[in-house]
């Protein structure tokens, strides 16, 4: 019975030091990535891209709700304003009317009042004109190419999310995505990427 325990205890003893050293020895490497964005038809936002698309909409969605608490012309002011609450990292919101007019654009401000519906981005597609339809719908999203003034006006794909305030006009912003080569290279000419979530 003696030799009995005495392997017993000496199988717990062995099954113990296995346990406990497959316990406490060195884990792999927990490798994580960053979440980047993908829309369907798109290039991915690059990676150490901080703002999401759900920021995006959240931020666009507070601009046109306060337009339509505050008016149009309240809003058009606080809209154009640099130093202005609707100035949030690289986020900014911008206001067109349907027929292409700027109505707001607070790092632009040449632009207010001119008409851009014909205006072609970098690489010759009719943003205002894509931005408009999308906004036609309620809300929407269109990728475009524009100088990012962060990055000494390289152009570079910006994704551009759209909400219609009223049958007039609509507000937008948009975040950057990296260099237009990156999107050229990956076989991407269509600007429009309509009512993606």
């Amino acid at each position: 019975m003696r030799k009995k325990s005495l392997s017993l205890f000496i199988l717990l003893v062995i099954g113990a030091s296995l346990l406990v050293a497959g316990c406490v020895q060195n884990q792999p490497a927990v490798t994580t990535t960053t979440n980047t964005t993908m829309l369907a038809g798109t290039v991915p936002l690059q990676q150490g891209n901080i703002t999401s698309n759900a920021s995006l909409v959240s931020f666009v969605h507070s601009a046109v709700a306060y337009a339509q608490t505050n008016g149009s012309e309240k809003a058009l002011a606080e809209f154009n304003n640099p130093n202005g609450s609707f100035i949030k990292g690289e986020l900014y919101i911008y206001a067109y009317d349907f027929n292409g007019t700027t109505l707001a654009l607070p790092f632009n401000q040449e632009k207010v009042g001119v008409n851009r519906l014909n205006e072609t981005d970098s690489l010759g597609g009719f943003f205002i004109r894509n931005l408009s339809d999308a906004a036609r719908n309620g809300t929407g999203y269109s990728r475009y190419y524009y100088p990012n003034p962060a990055h000494n006006d390289a152009v570079e794909a910006k994704l551009g999310y759209v909400e219609k305030v009223d049958d007039g006009w609509f507000l937008g912003s948009g975040v950057y995505g990296g260099p237009a080569a990156t999107a050229t290279t990956n076989g991407l000419n269509a600007t429009k990427v309509r009512n993606q979530p």
